[in-house]
């Protein structure tokens, strides 16, 4: 017979997503969308060939 898994609360899913959304405005405020925009591009770049 299959055990059964133990659920999480419900609230789980949004405290992970507000968690989330909060870490990604923390980034944001410290300036560290640019660096991995720039990244991204070098990345991009770097596949192509062209880098």
């Amino acid at each position: 017979m299959r055990e059964k898994l133990h659920h999480l609360p419900r609230w789980t899913g949004g405290a992970l997503a507000l968690a989330g959304v909060g870490l990604m405005i923390l980034g944001i405020c410290r300036g560290e969308m640019a660096v991995v925009l720039q990244k991204a591009i070098n990345i991009c770049l770097e596949c192509i060939g062209i880098g």
